[in-house]
C-alpha cells in the first residue's frame, strides 16, 4: 500500500505540471486582452501593465507563476479585479462552492445507496421500477434544468427562497439537490447491480440458512461488500459535484461562489484567475482519487493495492 501511495504522490506534481501547461496554452492563445475594457488604453500604459503582471512575453508568464506558487503559495494578482489577489478571491468563493458540492455528494450517496439497496431487495417490484425511473430522470436531466425547475417552484411560485442570496446553510439545500441528481442516479444503478450480486453469494445464503433475518443479513453482510463499486465512483462523483456547481450557482444567482468567478474569468480572459482555479480543482480531484484508493484497504482489508494496480 505504501509503495502505491508513494507512486501516486510522485505523480502528483507531474500531472499538475501537465494541467498547468495545457491550461496556460489555452488561455494564452485565446483571443482577447484582460487589460482592455470599454475604453482604449495607451500603448505605454498597456506595456507597463503587462510588465507588472509578467505577461509581456509568453515564456516569462509561463515560468513566473509556477515559481511564485511554489515559493510563496501565491497565485498572483487577478488581471481583471486588480485590487484583489487570486488567493483572496478564491478564499471568498471556495467555501460556498465546496459546501454545495459536499452536501450534494452526501445527498447522492445516502439516497442513491438507499434506493439502490431497496431496488435490489424488492427486485421487479414497485420500488425497483421507481428507482430505475429515478435513474433515467437523473441521467437525462442536466443539472441546470433541474436547478431552473427548483428556482421556478420554490422561488417564483412558493416564495420559499430568494435567488441570488447565500445567508446560511439552508441556502445550500436546493443547489445541492439540483447538483446531486446525476451522481445519485449512477449510484442507484451501481448499488442495485452490486447488491444483486452480493445477495446471490454463497455466504449470504448460508447466513439465511442459519436463521438470520433478511434485514440483518443485508445490513451486516451485504452493504459493506456492495459499497465497493459505489466507493470507486466517489472520485468521479466528487469531480461532478465540485465542478458542476459552477453552472448551478449561476442558475441560482449566487454571486459569492466560485461559479461567478470562473465564468467571469473566462469572459474577461483573466489568465491568473483561470490558472489558479484550474490548478486548485486539479489538486483537489487528485487528492480525492488518492483517498478513494487508500479507502479500499479500510473498507475491505482483503484488497491489495499493489495487486489492484497490477
Amino acid at each position: 500500500m505504501w509503495k502505491t501511495i508513494a507512486h501516486r504522490l510522485i505523480q502528483f506534481p507531474l500531472i499538475l505540471a501537465v494541467v498547468y501547461l495545457v491550461t496556460f496554452a489555452l488561455v494564452w492563445v485565446a483571443p482577447g486582452n484582460p487589460f482592455e475594457d470599454e475604453r482604449s488604453i495607451a500603448p505605454d500604459v498597456l506595456r507597463q501593465m503587462k510588465e507588472r503582471y509578467h505577461a509581456d512575453t509568453w515564456y516569462r508568464f509561463l515560468l513566473y507563476y509556477p515559481y511564485n506558487l511554489l515559493a510563496h503559495g501565491d497565485f498572483g494578482p487577478s488581471m481583471k479585479n486588480r485590487e484583489f489577489s487570486v488567493n483572496e478571491l478564491i478564499a471568498q468563493g471556495l467555501p460556498v462552492s465546496m459546501s454545495i458540492g459536499c452536501v450534494a455528494l452526501v445527498i447522492a450517496v445516502i439516497v442513491g445507496m438507499t434506493v439502490g439497496t431497496l431496488s435490489a431487495i424488492r427486485r421487479d417490484g414497485i420500488v425497483d421500477y421507481a428507482g430505475m425511473s429515478l435513474t433515467l430522470i437523473g441521467i437525462s436531466l442536466p443539472s441546470f434544468v433541474t436547478a431552473s425547475l427548483l428556482v421556478l417552484v420554490f422561488g417564483a411560485w412558493l416564495r420559499w427562497m430568494l435567488p441570488g442570496q447565500f445567508r446560511g446553510p439552508a441556502d445550500v439545500i436546493l443547489p445541492a439537490i439540483a447538483l446531486s441528481l446525476m451522481p445519485m442516479a449512477y449510484i442507484v444503478r451501481l448499488q442495485r447491480v452490486s447488491m444483486l450480486d452480493v445477495l446471490g453469494a454463497d455466504y449470504v445464503r448460508t447466513a439465511r440458512a442459519k436463521g438470520l433475518s433478511k434485514t440483518r443479513v443485508v445490513i451486516k453482510h451485504c452493504l459493506r461488500n456492495a459499497f465497493l463499486p459505489v466507493f470507486t465512483y466517489l472520485g468521479p462523483a466528487a469531480a461532478v459535484t465540485l465542478t458542476g456547481s459552477f453552472v448551478v450557482e449561476r442558475v441560482f444567482g449566487l454571486e459569492n461562489g466560485m461559479g461567478k468567478l470562473f465564468v467571469d474569468s473566462v469572459t474577461n480572459r483573466d489568465r491568473t484567475m483561470i490558472l489558479g482555479q484550474t490548478m486548485l480543482y486539479s489538486f483537489i480531484l487528485l487528492a480525492l482519487n488518492l483517498a478513494v484508493d487508500i479507502g479500499y484497504v479500510f473498507i475491505d482489508p482483503r484488497i491489495d493495492l499493489e495487486a489492484r494496480k497490477a
